[in-house]
């Protein structure tokens, strides 16, 4: 009996696997249209009153984090190539960085143009003002590498017309040829060990940084984000009394040819 049971209801099912497949919707699809929607304060004018009451907790947790200020700006900074206040600094930050790993600071500082998304404006830091300069989860790499390696690095830079350097000196030509590079004011050594604080990011190789995955040496700490090396370095000035400043250095310079 179990087995007539179970034909049965075998059979009823490849029936109805069969007639769903045979049948077909009287409606196609013969044109899609699109528009973007700008995401901006014209929204707020009318805002939904029960997604504001259920927002309304967590808005008030996030905004007591994001808007304490851990210190003070002496000026404003931006990025720019081939050099820029705020690249510099950042730069500074992750050579020193490096000395959680090596014990002290690295031969070279490098961060890229495109990490730095805002502006650090003269006047009280807050939270908010650094998530929004370093949005992203890019975490500290320690990275050792051959002389031969780090020239070709040089020239990966001289390419995109300058990033955020730190303990070096690079002198580029306009169209994007490397004229000359040292480390510490010294030429570099083709067989000689360098150390390198960069980010993850660069340090797989990422935006034309084709030189860092040539290193023989790899040390990324757990949980060194870049934005909380920069946070804890803001800090660490305020309790010292200091203000968060940079300066031009000529850490990179296009020569004229």
């Amino acid at each position: 009996m179990k087995r007539m049971t179970l034909k049965i209801i075998s059979c009823a099912l490849l029936l109805i696997v069969l007639s769903l497949s045979s049948c077909e919707s009287a409606y196609k699809v013969v044109q899609a249209k699109g528009t973007m929607v700008a995401i901006d304060s014209t929204w707020d004018a009318k805002p939904d009153a029960e997604a504001v009451a259920l927002l309304a907790g967590y808005k008030a947790k996030v905004d007591s984090v994001m808007y304490r200020v851990v210190g003070t700006a002496e000026m404003s900074m931006d990025k720019g190539a081939p050099e820029s206040l705020l690249s510099n600094l950042v730069a500074d930050v992750l050579r020193n960085a490096a000395g959680q790993v090596l014990g002290k600071p690295a031969d070279m500082g490098l961060v890229n143009m495109g990490g730095l998304r805002n502006v650090l404006t003269e006047g009280p830091i807050t939270c908010e003002n650094i998530y929004e300069i370093l949005p992203f989860e890019n975490s500290l790499c320690v990275l050792t590498m051959k002389g031969v390696y780090l020239k070709e690095l040089f020239n990966n830079i001289a390419v995109r017309h300058g990033e955020g350097v730190s303990g070096v000196q690079l002198v580029i030509t306009k169209d994007g040829r490397l004229f000359q590079g040292t480390v510490g004011s010294r030429p570099v050594e083709d067989e000689q060990l360098y150390t390198i604080a960069t980010i993850d990011y660069l340090a797989d190789g990422n935006d034309g940084m084709l030189a860092l995955p040539q290193a023989e040496k790899r040390e990324c700490p757990e949980g060194a984000t870049l934005r909380g090396l920069f946070m804890d370095y803001v800090e660490r000035q305020t309790a010292a009394g200091k203000k968060i400043t940079s300066r031009m250095e000529g850490r990179v310079i296009v020569k004229d040819e």
